[in-house]
């Protein structure tokens, strides 16, 4: 059988639905806009075929036969740093934060849109890209506080020397908040900045801060350089502060609180 052309350059998705109709419709729609598709309709297959070549981006279903989406999004991404859309049944919202927390960079619910699909899609991998070599003259400045050393062109952090394994969100976030330090800036606006969204469900921002913390913090539990302002969101202290004023249970209820509000914004995913 003839394998179909790829054009030079091509980003590959790997797109993992069980349901045969929702992965042609978005493996269509991914074809058309210029993408390599895979497909796999378990998780066992979704490994083989990733290990075997190598994807740009996987778009995973949360619920697979055998294995559920979040194990083949752990899995995978403990061995290679790819990025995952996770598709979820709408309402599922336990699961989306769990999708987040096991390293997915973002979600659709289903039912969804299969070109609002393809522009998350865009999107995730337009963030994910290294700076090409001939925009090097204008590379900007590295970034810097507490230990942290952030390259945004290589697209590279580092704590005290050491590499860190961050998501393309997490890096986004990291990113930002080292450009803006001493700022209190709400969930709205992170989710504005950050992941380019004008609505959302904003526990994607409080998963994402919570990752992040459990990575560039000595303490997560007790946060000195991400810090919750009460009522308002999140604030990096580029100087932190040595004295033992950090709350953990306070830091922690300033969260559930934030998420517990009522979010009354009709579009909200």
């Amino acid at each position: 059988m003839q394998q179909p052309y790829e054009a030079p350059g091509a980003r590959r998705v790997l797109v993992v639905d069980d349901d045969p109709t929702v992965a042609e419709v978005v493996a269509g729609y991914l074809d058309r806009a210029g993408y390599v598709v895979d497909r796999a309709a378990d998780g066992p297959s979704a490994l083989a075929r990733a290990a075997a070549h190598r994807p740009d981006l996987v778009v995973l279903d949360l619920m697979l036969p055998g294995m559920d989406g979040l194990e083949v999004c752990r899995r995978m991404r403990a061995r290679i740093p790819v990025p995952v859309i996770m598709l979820t049944a709408r309402g599922d919202e336990d699961d989306r934060i769990l999708g987040l927390e096991v390293g997915a960079d973002d979600y659709v619910t289903k039912p969804f849109s299969p070109r609002e699909l393809v522009l998350r899609v865009e999107s995730v991998l337009r963030r994910a890209r290294p700076a090409a070599p001939h925009d090097a003259p204008s590379r900007p400045h590295l970034l810097g506080a507490a230990g942290l050393s952030v390259d945004p062109a290589a697209r590279r952090a580092t704590k005290n020397g050491a590499e860190l394994a961050l998501t393309i969100r997490e890096f986004d976030l990291l990113t930002f908040l080292l450009r803006h330090p001493g700022r209190a800036y709400s969930r709205e606006e992170l989710m504005r900045e950050v992941w380019g969204w004008d609505f959302g469900d904003l526990s994607t921002v409080t998963v994402h801060v919570r990752r992040l913390r459990g990575k560039v913090e000595d303490d997560p539990a007790r946060p000195r350089l991400i810090q919750t302002v009460w009522g308002v969101g999140y604030r990096f202290d580029a100087e932190p502060s040595t004295d033992a004023d950090t709350d953990a249970d306070t830091d922690a209820d300033a969260d559930t609180a934030m998420d517990t509000a009522p979010n009354t914004d009709p579009k909200a995913v």
